[in-house]
């Protein structure tokens, strides 16, 4: 689009966010689920263009199960049907993004058919979809970008030591939730991200990587602590004046990757803001609403906020311990005793507290300190709270805690298993830790 004199105002973006608004009684939940595409036989990385490689299998599952392609410049690049998805990060990893729901049982019933015809094809393959937080064997440096023009520019951009890793090696599960009004939004992004970096450590699940002990029982979350501050991290404060507006605020003052104009991306290289953009244009282009929302796609902070909440912390679990996270944020945020409850679990700590919990989770996980207790501490009443709640939502969906209440109830964590088995039966041995996963 060239220049225009017609300028975006901050009404127009705040709309972007009001019309996310939702009743209580209509409020969904939904879930992205992204794992890592491993050889059975090599146990390395499966590639895009391989003979039997990931975009075949895109091409056989959408035969067979009639999807439609999603493709960038006659690439295959993800598959739709409806209003679900199953789509490619920049290391083929496969992500399922399936259509809210109004309770978890209705989500696991659709991945479940989703997997299943997954697992046929992946079989005659000899690939395992991996339920896990980062390439266990395979690193970034054998592990080509798919054929994406905006993933290539984004990795020419983003700075970083880690940043190849979190592009092509890592796999996580995020939560959707809706909210009801500005208030009631603000009310969930801040609990939402002070609750984060204690999900980060109970679902720690990727302490293994290029197939030696990392020494961090969730690299996947170090990665992102290594990947381009500007857009990652908190976004903002976390305040208790926390608006629309100061989010948009913070959207705006992260330096632009590229824009889109005519389905072409442009590389910007972080020269300007997007207010800048706003303000003063750039090259023969002004700002549009359009350009605004892929701003915002590329900033990846732990909450972000959409017309509904997106929490993105979370290394891939396997089994039900992933609809154990959906659980928790659902008991809590859509039951209201629940979160006057999480709030006053938290009312002493300070924002210094959340942030500095979020560097040492990634090592230390439930053994973290945050004040004069651990993670571990507050992660099980994090649990008991959200197990109220769900209780009296009287959905029955409280069972999706099991997996992680035996877990965190004992200290310990998926890498805890891991690590254990990893040190004494399986001998160090990459397989067994593959079959494990691959359970």
């Amino acid at each position: 689009m060239l220049k225009t004199e017609q300028k975006i105002e901050k009404k127009d973006l705040i709309e972007l966010y009001t019309k996310g608004y939702t009743k209580p009684e209509d409020f969904k939940i939904g879930i992205e689920y992204e794992r890592i595409p491993i050889h059975s036989g090599s146990i390395c990385s499966v590639g895009y263009w391989e003979e039997y490689g990931i975009k075949n299998l895109l091409e056989k599952y959408a035969q067979e199960e009639t999807w439609d392609y999603i493709t960038d410049e006659n690439n295959i690049i993800g598959l739709k049907r409806e209003h679900d998805t199953l789509t490619l990060e920049p290391g083929c990893q496969m992500e399922i993004s399936a259509k809210p729901e109004k309770t978890i049982f209705e989500l696991k019933d659709k991945i479940d058919k989703i997997n299943e015809g997954l697992k046929y094809l992946t079989n005659k393959r000899g690939i395992i979809l991996l339920d896990y937080g980062v390439s266990p064997y395979s690193t970034y440096k054998s592990i080509h970008l798919i054929p994406k023009r905006r993933y290539k520019l984004m990795a020419r951009y983003l700075w970083g030591i880690l940043a190849d890793v979190m592009m092509r090696e890592t796999a996580g599960i995020q939560c959707c939730i809706d909210f009801s009004s500005e208030e009631d939004a603000m009310r969930k992004y801040k609990l939402a991200n002070k609750l984060s970096p204690f999900m980060t450590a109970m679902f720690a699940n990727s302490p293994i990587r290029g197939g030696v002990d990392t020494g961090y029982k969730s690299f996947r979350a170090l990665s992102w602590l290594n990947t381009d501050n500007d857009r990652c991290g908190f976004a903002g404060k976390i305040s208790e004046e926390f608006s629309f507006e100061e989010y948009i605020d913070y959207i705006l003052k992260v330096p632009m990757i590229f824009i889109n104009k005519e389905n072409n991306p442009i590389y910007v290289n972080g020269d300007i803001t997007f207010e800048e953009y706003i303000n003063k244009g750039w090259e023969n282009y002004y700002a549009t609403l359009e350009d605004y929302e892929l701003q915002a796609n590329l900033c990846f902070p732990e909450v972000r906020m959409r017309n509904f909440i997106e929490i993105r912390n979370h290394d891939c679990v396997n089994q039900d311990l992933k609809y154990s996270i959906l659980a928790i944020y659902k008991g809590i945020m859509y039951e209201n005793n629940a979160m006057n409850e999480c709030e006053e679990l938290f009312k002493h700590l300070q924002y210094k507290d959340f942030s500095e919990l979020r560097y040492n989770v990634a090592k230390n996980t439930l053994n973290a300190n945050i004040k004069n207790h651990s993670a571990g501490d507050y992660a099980i009443e994090i649990i008991k709270i959200a197990e109220k709640g769900l209780k009296k939502l009287n959905t029955g969906e409280e069972k999706f805690l099991e997996p992680i209440k035996e877990l965190t109830f004992n200290r310990k964590t998926p890498a805890d298993i891991i690590l254990q088995n990893w040190n004494s039966c399986w001998d160090k041995d990459l397989r067994k830790l593959i079959k494990y996963l691959a359970m």
